[in-house]
Order: structure tokens, then C-alpha cells, then sequence
């Protein structure tokens, strides 16, 4: 029997069309997006088909290989021109794209007259055309600079809008010499998004819009006028150039002998200049895009360009020896692809009595759109990390084992896209060429990809910086484009010394930062602080710019964090950067010195990014000035290491090689210079976060238990996130704590200070901010003293029995008496009032102010628009003995209401800390304690919403391992798992640490006592392929350690062949990120 086609309650006579809004997001950045995005969550919620109904019309979704391999049967369906190639439609001609089957005459002419201008050989002679234009676009990068922002997809479409033009019909837009877009471009986007927006539109509201649709006809008229005036000169001005242009005006149809008529031409030719560019840039876009974001990527494709084409001109011959930048295309159009879905339908020739897809009924009258962003992802196909970027998928080998229908693109059958070979020539080329000339890096190493939809898609707001290489400057560049490889290495190689010249004045220092949560980046702006200090002027940056450019005449400090072995994001491409260079000294002159960051927690990748950078300088030919730092995040006392480290090792080991620099006047004096006023002043917010707005809070505990909360955000626009993804909140200070700092001081409430120069570099500058401002939301108040900021208060008495005192605590008693009770800066000043700090030196000594990482525990299956929090409030009493203690976040989101603004981003997780990409076929197991059950939460969400939607889902079992005290006091979310239990998406196991008799409990008190109880199911679901996710506190990560390795203990010796401790933890190791991911928090 056919299964029906699930599908979400609709309106009356909107259908499903709040559904599709909705979905997609809110604000201009899902306008943008069109709605694909919002399909595409669909399929996530609805499962691998399912039925829309927009205003009276029904249309099917496909998201599955096995149902796409089905519709690929051009015996039982056909291609049929879909809804946002309406546009393109003239009445009085039908071009390829849009003509309503291969049967339709203007089709089947144009298709026999064309297919010969498309062949092998014809495409190989428009090698030069496309190599002039891609020309044009090096030569504007080159001379733009380094600096230069570039506007990615914008250049890439002046790119292939000029090169279409020029190879199709010997026509130039010159569009690199005009600031705006060619006119047709802007038409063309007109066009397409007045018809994307009708799509949304109930008609009978689309004919009130008169000024939109006025503007719809005008932009497609012109586009047919240009097509039309290029036909009419050709006519007029015939050449014997052997282009697309010539074949259709004095083409004859090989079987009829008729030639095509001007309409048809010009239809054609729209066609073309649309399609043709438009897929070919979002391609380039794209690539650009996933390689930077994948550095290794990037730097072994610019290796094959070099070993392939080396500094020669690049030749047609050369593109087909590009085997690696040949499966990055590949790989980029299976996860991005440009036209991201065609529409389908049954045949009318189809005589089926009851015709099916997949199992399930189809209506004749229902059109298909298969999707392929999903199909192209299909686990069943691409395994469990089918959304990763790993071209290597993409080689020949590979990519000839796959499945018939797993990559398509360019489309299908008889109606594939035609000019396939022209845009890969293209593509190829102008890849080619870039990585050739320049270095590039993300202008914003955080950019998160954003989705402007058209009549296909690209990268929104991407830009990239691109420098020159070595030894190529603007005007050698051009000459290289054109002469031959022995004269290239006459006109570069007099460059080398030119880039080498570094103007400087006095003593200079780079300081290079990998940090997501800003803790490493605290570290640089603390350290160029101190230069100052020994006369050296810094420039901090982060690790990625310095690829390609680490200097050798001035020293250069690194300090990177470890993040479960995988370096920050903006330090991932300077790892590559690393790593791609195996032989040779090539950074022979470098003098550097490494500190890093890492947490014992993760003890198989403990310091594993310090060590390699360090490692790794030094292998490459660097000189290492200072022994490598490093600090346990586990033990607290990180500041407290770092200024060790720089005093004990890094200044002296540096002055000693470098020597001291002149040291003015006002950096001896203070750190900090200001003015102090009484007129308030609003403070402005750092880091990157943008303004979301609180929707609902609460307690999830009952009185008197640990206070856990939930907080509710409407995120920002544009802002998206996966179940298991973090939200990054940039706290303020309670206010009890700038009390307590204004009464010290003293300062009014309402002083405003204006900070001349000097001191931290996070610190607002030359400009009034209101003293409560700046340390409510600047800095860090409650963080415990280092050793150095205890030292520093020494200069500030002269009382010998404080003087003692501080002398103990910031050394021998520096754990016990600061590390263990939290003791801060304002701590100590109120405990020796003798101590006589200026303000301006204790702003100067505190941190800035952070953002707090949270995990979101909500599925945006549930709302894309919005996220949930669950977090805890510390407010106790002060170990140090100064009243009591707020935790700074906990405090500040507790103050939160309805309606509040607060400073969000989405920090994506680790790629492993996501439910699976198979989610019928790989069942999970959750361990938790305390809030570490938020993102559990956001999963169970997520499968239960999948449940509800599609009555045919079938998941894989979830088991859900909650450890808390009881389950009427701190079971969070309680209600919400029965419900969830019911439905079949979750199993849940509890441990009640203080009720364990509980029927619930099983008698286990801890979450590991319960992993040991119900082992004979762990063991089955490990051995069914299971996923094991950990959230919790470190002890209860470490119970669940030992008791893991006791299960497989007990399992080797019943089979015989039993295991060292050393050979379990090794097994433990190899499923790290791969079947087991941690989370630990403190």
C-alpha cells in the first residue's frame, strides 16, 4: 500500500506559506536566502519527502538520494521549467532553460544547433578569451593592495558575466572598469528577486504591488533589449568568429534545415547571460569560501598549482593536471551547489495507474523540486560526514565509485546544462590563476556563511583580502600574465629584496593571538601593554595574519589556545600554513617564542596547538628566543602563569637578544592617563556580538536547591544555529560590584572618565565613557588577583605588616589563600585600606570583560528565530570574607526580563558535538549532570519534532543518562523528557545523588553508578554503532571515564582476550571526535 506524503497544516488559501516564512528565519538575511533555507529545515522536521501547499497549488519536496534516483527515470518523469525561472520566460520564444519539455520545437531546434558550439574543441579555443578576462580580475586585485577589502561574489560576477559575453557573442560589458555593476547585472537581480518575492505573494495581493511589478517589467525588458541589440549587430556587423552568437544566426537545424528566428536568439541569449555567470561565480564564491575556511585545503591546492604550472603563464593543457582543485569544485558543487534544486514531474507519456515515488503516492498534477543541498548530503551516500568540506571525496577514483544519481548539479538527463564544459574550463582557470599569484585570508576569520538567493545561490557579505606573493608585485604581474616562464623569473626576481625593506621606527614586535573565547587575545593586548613599558611598539593581530607574513627583523610572540586538539578559528589557517611547507628553511630568520593555553581535562590533546606551532617554527628554520610557556586552564590561574612566564622568561630572554628600546616618559609615569568629569556618558559594547532581545525567563528549581534558569533570546538577524551549538553572551558586572569599587575609590556615580593613552587595548580611547559604564560592561572585576597584580599593590604601601602579607599570598599561600577563595583586586584593596592604588592604575591591571559561553538548549526545529539558554546563578558568601560572592554571567542574565536587549553570537560547535547525519540508523547515548543537560535537551527537541512531523519517521534509540539530587527539586526539563519518553524520541536513566532509593533512580546515586547498572544496554547500543556525547562537570566526566573503561574490562576478559589500561585508553583515544564527543565545563 502507498504511504501518503506527510505534510505540515496549512490556511486556508495561504497554504503552507506562513510555514515556508517561518521557517526561513526572520529579517533581511532570510529575505535574502529566499526560501531555501526554510525548505531545507522542513525536510529536517518532515523527513525525506514531503508536500507543500502555497496558494492553491501543491508541490513535492525531495531530500533523498533513494527517492532522486527514482525521479532521475526519464522514462516515467521529466524536467519541468520551475517557478523562479518564470522571469525568464518570453512569450513569443522559448529558450532552453524554460521551455516547458524536450519536446517543445523551439527546444528541440535550438539543442541541435547549439550542442556543436559546446563540444570539446570549441570550448578549448575560448581558453584566451576567458584567460583575458580573469586577467582583468587579477590586475584589479593586484593594484587594490593588501588592504583591500574584497567584495567576493560581486567581482566574481563581473568575472563571468564578461567572460560569457565575450566567448558567447564577442561582446564586452567591461564591467571591471565601472564602479557599480553592468546595468544588466542590476536588472537581472531585479528580475529574479521580484520573481522569488512573488512566489511568497498571494496573487491577489501581487497586483496591488504596481509600483514593484512596473519595476519587474522594466528590469526584463531590458534584459531582452540588450539580447536583441546584440543579435541586430551581429546581423548587421557579420564576423567569421566561431562563438555561440554565430551558430544560432547562421546555424541550421540538422534536421528540418530551418535556421532560428531573432526571438528565439534573444531568448536564448538571456538565457545564456543569466545562467551562465550566475552559476559559474557563486561556484568561485563558494570555493573561495571553503577553502579558506579549511586551510589545508587551501594551501594544497595553491602546492598542485605551483608543481603543475609553476610561474609560468598558465596554458589549456595545464587544467587537465589539476586533479586536487578539480575534486575541490566537485566538492564545493555537491555541498553548495549554485542551483541548488530543479523541478521534476511525471510524464504525460506516463501511463502509470497509480504513480509513485519512493513508495508513496504522487499526483500527476504535483511537480516535483528536488533539493539537491540535501540529496548531495545524503549519509547513505557520503557517509556520516557527508556536511564536511573534504574534497579528497571528489577524486577521480572516488568520485567514480559513486552512485549514478549522487552528484548532479548540472542537472539531469537530456536537459542537463549545456554549457557544463564552459563553466569547469572557467572555473578551473580562474582558480587556477588566483592561487598562482596571491595569498588569501578572510577579511573576518569568523564570518559564518550567509546565503543571498536568486535565481541561484551565493555567498552573502564575503570578503576576502588577497596579497601578492612573493616576489610579484602589480607591475611585474601584468607582464607575467603574458610572457613566458624563463622571463617570468628575469622580471620577479628582483623583487624578493624590495619586499624585504621594512621601515620602522625604534624597536617594533608583532604579536600573534589564537583565541575563541578571548582569553589568548586578553593575553597580546596585556603583553603590548608591557612593551611599552621596554620601549617596544606592538602590533597585536590574530595567528592568520600571520600566514605568509611572520617578519624577520623584529620579534614575534605567539600565544594560541588548544580547543580538543584543533586550533582557533583564527588560527586554523596559519596551522595549515605550517603545514603545508615539508622542506627547506623557509622561515629561516624568524625569531619567535610560544605560550599556550590548554586544559588537562583533554588530556590526549593537551597543549597540542602550542607544542606544534613551537615545534614546528623551529623545524621550518625559526630561531626560538624564549622556552615555551604554557598554562593549565583546569587549575584557574592562567593570568597568574602568563605574567610568570613573561617576566621570568619571555622580557629577559628578549631585552637579552633584542636589546631595550627608548621609553617615554608617560609610559614610565602610568599605564592609564585620563581626565575625570561628572557628565555621564553611554559606554559602547566590544567583541563579536550583535543585539538579540530576551523573550521569556525562569527558574527551573525549587527554592532553596542550586538556582538553574532558562532564558529565551530572539536572536539577531541573520544569526542560525544547530542543536549542540554554543551562544556566546557578553555579560556586565553586577552592580554591587561597581558599587563596591566607586565607594573604594571614591568616585560619583556618574563620573566619566576619558582615557588619554596607554594602558589595555580593549579600553575606549580619547572619548568620555561614564566610569560605571566602563566597569560594568569593560572589564573583569571578580577575577582572582595574579602574583603580579598582588606585586604591584607592593608599591602602593609602605604598612610592613600588609607588605608581609602580600609577599605570602602572592607567593606560598598564593592557591590557598587567592586561587581557592576567588580573591580579587577590590578584595584586597578593601581588606589594607593602606594601600594607596590610584584608579587609574587599577583599571589599567584589570582584564577585559569576556564573553560566557553557553549551550543552547533548544532545537531550531523548534524556532529558528530564537534560542534557550540553561545556565546557573552563584550569589553565596564570599570566601574571601568581603560579604558576598555574584557570579559575573549567572548575575547578569538572572536580570534579565521580557523584552531586555542582551549581546548574543552563535559559536558553532565542535563538528562532532552534532547529532548525527544519520539519524534513522545511528542511535546516541547522553551522559549529563547540572546544566550540562542543555544541549540534550536541544537534541530530544529536535528527534521529537521530528516524530510529530512525519508519522513514517523511523530514528535510531536514544538514551539519556541524567544525573542531578532529586527529581522534584533539580530534575530540569523534567516534564518536558516524560512527554518526549512517550512519544518514543528519548529513553531517559536517572541517578538522584540524594534520593538514589527512587524507583527512577534504580538505586544509583551518580551517573556513572547508572551507566555500570543498565551496561548490558550501553554495550548493545556501542555495538550497533552509537554515538556518545558528555556534558558535565570534570568529575562526573571522569566517573564516566572509569566506568567505561570498566565495561570494557569485563568485556575483553569474557572474550578471552583482555586489555592493559594502556591498551583501553588508546581504544578511548581513537573514538575521541570520531563516536565519542566531550564537553566539560567548570
Amino acid at each position: 500500500m502507498l504511504k501518503q506524503i506527510p505534510s505540515p497544516t496549512g490556511l486556508p488559501i495561504l497554504g503552507n506559506l506562513l510555514d515556508v516564512l517561518y521557517a526561513g528565519g526572520s529579517g533581511e538575511e532570510a529575505k535574502d536566502a529566499g526560501p531555501l533555507r526554510a525548505i531545507e529545515r522542513l525536510a529536517d522536521q518532515y523527513g525525506p519527502i514531503y508536500r507543500l501547499k502555497m496558494m492553491g497549488k501543491d508541490r513535492v519536496i525531495c531530500t533523498s538520494y533513494e527517492i532522486f534516483e527514482e525521479l532521475c527515470d526519464e522514462t516515467r518523469f521529466f524536467k519541468m521549467p520551475g517557478a523562479a525561472l518564470e522571469s525568464l520566460n518570453d512569450k513569443s520564444a522559448a529558450g532552453l532553460f524554460v521551455s516547458p519539455s524536450e519536446k517543445h520545437p523551439d527546444w528541440q531546434q535550438a539543442h541541435r544547433i547549439l550542442m556543436p558550439a559546446f563540444g570539446p574543441l570549441a570550448i578549448r579555443n575560448m581558453f584566451d578569451e576567458m584567460h583575458d578576462i580573469a586577467s582583468q580580475l587579477v590586475l584589479k586585485w593586484a593594484r587594490k593592495g593588501s588592504d583591500q577589502k574584497i567584495p567576493v561574489t560581486e567581482d566574481f560576477t563581473r568575472l563571468t558575466l564578461d567572460t560569457i559575453a565575450l566567448c558567447a557573442m564577442d561582446f564586452r560589458f567591461n564591467s571591471f572598469y565601472q564602479d557599480g555593476m553592468h546595468p544588466f547585472v542590476d536588472a537581472m537581480v531585479g528580475m529574479l528577486t521580484a520573481t522569488q518575492a512573488r512566489q511568497r505573494t498571494p496573487g491577489f495581493i501581487q497586483k496591488f504591488k504596481w509600483a514593484e511589478n512596473e519595476q519587474a517589467e522594466k528590469d526584463g525588458k531590458y534584459l531582452r533589449q540588450v539580447s536583441e541589440e546584440i543579435v541586430r549587430h551581429r546581423r548587421e556587423h557579420p564576423t567569421d568568429k566561431a562563438d555561440l552568437l554565430n551558430s544560432m544566426v547562421n546555424g541550421k537545424d540538422s534536421r528540418t534545415g530551418e535556421g532560428m528566428r531573432d526571438e528565439l536568439i534573444a531568448a536564448n541569449m538571456v538565457t545564456f547571460l543569466v545562467a551562465g555567470h550566475e552559476t559559474t561565480s557563486g561556484l568561485l564564491s563558494f570555493a573561495f569560501h571553503n577553502m579558506l575556511k579549511h586551510p589545508a585545503t587551501y594551501f594544497k591546492a595553491q602546492q598542485e598549482v605551483d608543481q603543475v604550472i609553476g610561474r609560468g603563464k598558465i596554458t589549456v593543457d595545464h587544467l587537465k593536471d589539476l586533479p586536487f582543485l578539480n575534486a575541490i569544485l566537485r566538492e564545493t558543487l555537491r555541498l553548495n551547489p549554485t542551483a541548488p534544486g530543479f523541478t521534476r514531474g511525471i510524464r504525460p507519456e506516463n501511463k502509470e495507474d497509480a504513480p509513485s515515488v519512493g513508495g508513496y503516492e504522487l499526483k500527476r498534477e504535483w511537480p516535483v523540486l528536488y533539493l539537491l543541498s540535501k540529496i548531495q548530503r545524503d549519509p547513505n551516500v557520503y557517509g556520516d560526514d557527508a556536511n564536511e568540506f573534504r574534497p579528497e571525496r571528489m577524486l577521480d577514483e572516488e568520485f567514480n565509485k559513486l552512485p549514478k544519481s549522487a552528484w548532479k548539479p548540472f542537472g539531469t538527463g537530456m536537459r542537463a546544462c549545456i554549457g557544463r564544459a564552459f563553466a569547469w574550463q572557467e572555473a578551473l582557470l580562474v582558480t587556477a590563476l588566483l592561487l598562482q599569484n596571491f595569498y588569501f585570508k578572510m577579511d573576518d576569520p569568523n564570518y559564518q556563511l550567509k546565503i543571498k538567493s536568486n535565481l541561484t545561490i551565493k555567498p552573502k557579505d564575503f570578503y576576502m583580502k588577497a596579497s601578492l606573493r612573493k616576489g610579484i608585485t602589480a607591475t611585474s604581474l601584468q607582464n607575467t600574465l603574458t610572457v613566458t616562464e624563463g622571463d617570468v623569473e628575469k622580471s620577479t626576481s628582483s623583487q624578493d629584496s624590495a619586499q624585504a625593506v621594512h621601515e620602522s621606527t625604534g624597536k617594533r614586535m608583532t604579536i600573534l593571538y589564537g583565541s575563541n573565547t578571548g582569553t589568548c587575545q586578553s593575553f597580546a593586548t596585556n603583553l603590548a601593554a608591557e612593551a611599552q613599558n621596554h620601549g617596544y611598539c606592538a602590533s597585536v593581530k590574530d595567528m592568520d595574519s600571520g600566514t605568509n607574513a611572520l617578519p624577520t627583523e623584529e620579534p614575534v610572540a605567539i600565544i594560541t589556545a588548544t580547543y580538543e586538539g584543533q586550533p582557533p578559528d583564527n588560527a586554523a589557517q596559519f596551522l595549515a600554513w605550517l603545514d603545508s611547507m615539508k622542506e627547506g628553511q623557509p622561515l629561516k630568520g624568524v625569531s619567535f617564542a610560544v605560550f599556550g593555553c590548554g586544559h588537562k581535562d583533554w588530556a590526549n590533546t593537551f597543549f597540542r596547538i602550542p607544542k606544534l606551532v613551537d615545534d614546528t617554527l623551529e623545524t621550518l628554520g625559526g630561531e626560538r628566543f624564549a622556552t615555551r610557556g604554557s598554562s593549565d586552564g583546569s587549575q584557574g590561574d592562567m593570568f597568574s602563569d602568563f605574567d610568570q612566564w613573561t617576566e621570568s622568561t619571555f622580557w629577559p630572554a628578549l631585552l637579552s637578544k633584542f636589546g631595550a628600546g627608548d621609553i617615554c616618559e608617560t609610559t614610565k609615569k602610568s599605564r592609564v592617563e585620563m581626565d575625570i568629569s561628572t557628565t555621564t556618558r553611554a559606554s559602547r559594547l566590544q567583541h563579536d556580538v550583535q543585539q538579540g532581545k530576551v523573550v521569556s525567563a525562569k527558574i527551573l528549581t525549587a527554592p532553596g536547591e542550586p538556582e538553574k534558569r532558562q532564558l529565551e533570546v530572539k536572536l539577531p538577524e541573520g544569526m542560525e544555529y544547530e542543536a549542540g551549538d554554543y551562544l556566546a553572551v557578553l555579560p556586565m558586572n553586577p552592580d554591587e560590584s561597581v558599587r563596591r569599587v566607586l565607594k573604594h575609590f571614591p568616585l560619583p556615580l556618574d563620573a566619566v572618565v576619558t582615557i588619554k593613552a596607554g594602558g589595555p587595548v580593549n579600553l575606549p580611547t580619547r572619548e568620555p565613557v561614564s566610569v560605571s559604564d566602563l566597569l560594568k560592561g569593560f572589564v573583569e572585576l571578580s577575577l582572582p588577583a595574579t602574583k603580579r597584580d598582588i606585586q604591584t599593590l607592593k608599591d602602593f604601601t609602605s604598612e610592613s605588616v600588609t607588605l608581609e602579607r602580600l609577599e605570602d599570598i602572592s607567593s606560598a599561600l598564593y592557591h590557598t589563600e587567592v586561587m581557592s577563595k576567588r580573591l580579587s583586586i577590590l578584595d584586597i584593596l578593601e581588606t589594607h585600606s593602606d594601600i594607596r592604588l590610584p584608579f587609574s592604575e587599577y583599571l589599567a591591571m584589570l582584564p577585559p570583560m569576556r564573553p560566557r559561553h553557553y549551550s543552547i538548549s533548544s532545537s531550531p526545529l523548534k524556532d529558528p528565530n530564537s534560542c534557550s539558554i540553561t545556565y546557573g546563578v552563584i550569589n553565596t558568601i564570599s570566601l574571601a570574607g568581603t560579604g558576598r560572592f555574584q557570579g559575573v554571567s549567572g548575575t547578569y542574565l538572572s536580570s534579565l526580563s521580557k523584552g531586555d536587549v542582551i549581546s548574543v553570537s552563535v559559536r558553532s560547535a565542535s563538528h562532532a558535538f552534532h547529532l548525527p547525519a544519520s539519524p534513522s540508523t545511528t542511535p546516541i547515548m547522553m551522559f549529563c549532570n547540572g546544566t550540562g543537560l542543555a544541549p540534550f535537551h536541544s537534541f530530544v527537541q529536535e528527534r521529537a519534532i521530528q516524530i510529530a512531523s512525519n508519522p513514517n519517521a523511523s530514528l535510531a534509540p536514544a538514551i539519556l543518562f541524567i544525573g542531578c539530587r532529586s527529581l522534584c527539586r533539580d530534575a530540569l526539563y523534567a516534564e518536558d523528557f516524560a512527554k518526549w519518553e512517550k512519544k518514543g524520541a528519548v529513553d531517559v536513566r536517572y541517578a538522584f545523588s540524594r534520593e538514589p532509593e527512587h524507583e527512577r533512580s534504580g538505586g544509583c546515586k551518580y551517573v556513572q553508578d547508572r551507566m555500570l547498572k543498565d551496561k548490558k544496554d550501553v554495550v548493545e547500543m556501542w555495538a550497533k554503532g552509537a554515538k556518545v556525547y558528555l556534558c558535565g562537570s570534570p568529575d562526573m566526566v571522569a566517573g564516566i571515564r572509569s566506568a567505561a573503561s570498566t565495561i570494557v574490562e569485563e568485556r575483553r576478559k569474557k572474550l578471552g582476550a583482555e586489555w592493559t589500561k594502556e591498551q583501553i585508553e588508546g581504544f578511548f583515544k581513537g573514538m575521541r571526535n570520531e563516536r565519542i564527543a566531550v564537553d566539560v565545563f567548570a
